[in-house]
């Protein structure tokens, strides 16, 4: 598989993905024009669109997209998502002829009520729900759900690319290190996005093992979050008010 993030609106990473054949899929097109400019660039036919949720952000493109190629829209339930020819659902899986591919669904509120992510052929594509060192807002769902789906992804394989939606890998590295200081997985990461994003390169995908080694988010259960939680005056936190006080801080983080 070949894939390319295609950079879209203020901070979208548009994901692309086609055979050897130029057979391709997208997934959460916000806008059309950038896809159809990678697709021209590349000599790619476009086949199928996975949609994860149903900001505008992540579908706005979805309309000129369909008007202009033969493709099946997969998305999960939701009547703010339109276009839809197969509905998915959490356990369900996604199977695609050219290319020739398959994708488990994983149902995963918390950003939003139906919010999915499939998973399959090396590729996670959570959409908002997980971002490399951080996560998604809680728009729709409780911290609960949002922590239940993040521990979803724990059995999937060490090196599974995560393929987030948006840029924030330096703004939450950011708030990572002043919850996570000494670790120094985090602060290998660190370098390395400074460095990317330098060079004018995408932070994502990044490995799925190096995000339990360095995100917050997945690190609720560790020693140096539990110490963070309880600087903050609470001595007795369960790994979900973890995770919510976690959530909270980094609503209004501005370093």
């Amino acid at each position: 598989m070949h894939w390319v993030p295609v950079a879209a609106l203020s901070d979208n990473y548009i994901w692309l993905v086609a055979d050897d054949d130029g057979n391709a899929f997208v997934v959460d097109p916000g806008e059309a024009a950038p896809v159809e400019a990678a697709l021209a660039k590349r000599g790619w036919t476009l086949t199928a669109i996975l949609l994860t949720h149903h900001h505008n952000d992540h579908i706005g493109g979805v309309f000129d997209l369909v008007r202009e190629h033969d493709v099946e829209v997969i998305a999960p339930l939701d009547p703010r998502i339109p276009y839809k020819t197969q509905i998915v659902d959490d356990g369900d899986t996604v199977t695609l002829d050219a290319p020739k591919a398959s994708f488990k669904v994983i149902g995963v509120p918390g950003h939003t009520r139906s919010h999915v992510a499939y998973a399959g052929e090396g590729f996670l594509f959570c959409g908002d729900t997980l971002f490399s060192a951080g996560c998604g807002r809680l728009f729709e769902g409780t911290p609960e759900q949002m922590l239940a789906s993040l521990d979803r992804f724990a059995d999937l394989p060490a090196d599974t690319l995560v393929c987030c939606a948006h840029e924030y890998t330096a703004a939450n590295i950011r708030f990572a290190l002043s919850v996570d200081p000494d670790n120094p997985d985090l602060r290998r990461r660190s370098d390395e996005v400074t460095r990317l994003r330098a060079e004018g390169q995408p932070s994502v995908p990044t490995r799925l093992a190096d995000e339990y080694a360095s995100n917050p988010f997945l690190r609720v259960d560790s020693d140096a979050v539990a110490r963070w939680v309880r600087a903050q005056g609470n001595n007795h936190a369960s790994r979900v008010e973890r995770f919510a006080a976690l959530r909270q801080a980094k609503d209004t983080f501005t370093a």
